[in-house]
């Protein structure tokens, strides 16, 4: 072969072998960043349920069936809440005994798959809470956002922001603890969720491009009576929650920060939830690099930014050392830098973004302490 026709032939080689590691690893950031609103969490397996009785349902035995306290149990038609593993309870070696606190819609018949969910509730806070509500419009950047507004006598609003894996539909499991405070609560759906705009990449960006959109939520909230508002985030709400505490213009109205299971290492979250989804390890630092390139998402951890030094609202997080889609060794750092502004409050035995179901009275508890001073 010729010399020319040679390091023709090599450089066309060595373009394939380019073009298809860069299909490779949209492919893998795509699976693990295009997930519609709401999609279940790859931790979130199927489960039968094998027998139903009064107060009880019998599951398939598995990691997440035995886990302490309340969630949710959805599948196709159905949707209910279950309680504590009932240890007295016989059950057989490969099947677990839960406490069975009600069925909101359809019936748990034998047989039928479901799955165990942090959210509680479906519908809206009138229809599942008997709230006092209204359906609200947002302007956002990039359309409308529709909220919930249930009304409270306080000129502190709470603006709540739900994360992966479900809806704004998650925080309603702590809307009735909130209105007994009498509190006002701002529930956002944003870009990617039903109803919203949609990303103009069809990406979610792990709260780097959507805190836009809570800011958008703090700027109604002002203009319709808050004098100042909390933002309690879950998983990527809570790091849109960070972000908008430094980098609103109206951050002084922000006075507090309640982060559920943040993601505070996106790098850590993508290479889990890749992962999870069947993404092979070789394709791992493409799906990195990917996802850099088609969002913007910066490479360093949020605690690498100036974000701990320029954070000023006092801040509860709430995180726990089992959870495998954002590693809790952040909220730790973030705690240990900012000692006089954050307070980690562990949760063991808890999924991601389920600090609340793992023991219910004890989070709101936490919760009534730090919102307190903030009223």
């Amino acid at each position: 072969m010729r010399p020319a026709t040679a390091a023709a032939a090599a450089v066309t080689t060595i373009l394939g072998v380019g073009a298809a590691a860069v299909v490779a690893g949209r492919y893998a950031s795509d699976v693990a960043l295009r997930a519609p609103s709401g999609r279940p969490l790859p931790a979130d397996r199927k489960l039968t349920v094998h027998a139903t009785a009064a107060g009880q349902v019998t599951l398939t035995r598995s990691f997440a069936a035995l886990r302490p306290g309340t969630y949710g149990l959805v599948g196709d038609g159905v949707q209910a809440v279950v309680g504590p593993v009932i240890e007295q309870a016989p059950h057989a070696a490969d099947t677990v005994v839960r406490r069975l606190e009600r069925v909101n819609d359809g019936s748990l018949e034998p047989g039928a798959q479901v799955r165990i969910t942090p959210a509680l509730y479906s519908g809206d806070p009138g229809t599942a809470l008997g709230l006092d509500h209204r359906d609200v419009e947002i302007p956002g950047e990039l359309g409308i956002l529709p909220a919930w507004f249930v009304p409270g006598p306080r000129d502190t609003w709470v603006i709540t922001v739900h994360g992966l894996g479900t809806t704004r539909e998650h925080p309603m499991n702590i809307m009735e603890f909130l209105h007994r405070l009498r509190l006002p609560v701002l529930g956002l759906a944003y870009r990617g969720d039903p109803g919203a705009p949609r990303s103009p990449d069809g990406l979610a960006h792990l709260g780097e491009s959507e805190w836009r959109d809570l800011d958008a939520a703090v700027r109604f909230a002002m203009r319709y009576g808050a004098e100042k508002v909390v933002l309690h985030g879950w998983s990527t709400g809570a790091s849109m929650a960070l972000h908008a505490a430094v980098n609103s213009a109206l951050r002084e109205r922000i006075c507090g920060l309640v982060l559920d299971s943040p993601v505070l290492d996106w790098a850590a979250t993508l290479r889990a939830l890749a992962t999870a989804r069947g993404v092979p390890a070789p394709l791992l630092p493409l799906a990195l690099r990917a996802a850099q390139g088609q969002t913007g998402l910066r490479g360093s951890r949020l605690l690498d930014t100036s974000l701990p030094q320029a954070l000023r609202a006092p801040t509860l997080i709430f995180h726990g050392p089992d959870d495998t889609l954002a590693p809790w060794q952040p909220s730790r750092e973030l705690a240990e830098r900012r000692p006089d502004l954050v307070a980690l409050h562990p949760v063991p035995q808890a999924p991601h973004a389920a600090m609340w179901n793992a023991d219910p009275a004890r989070y709101e508890e936490a919760l009534r302490r730090f919102l307190t001073p903030l009223m």
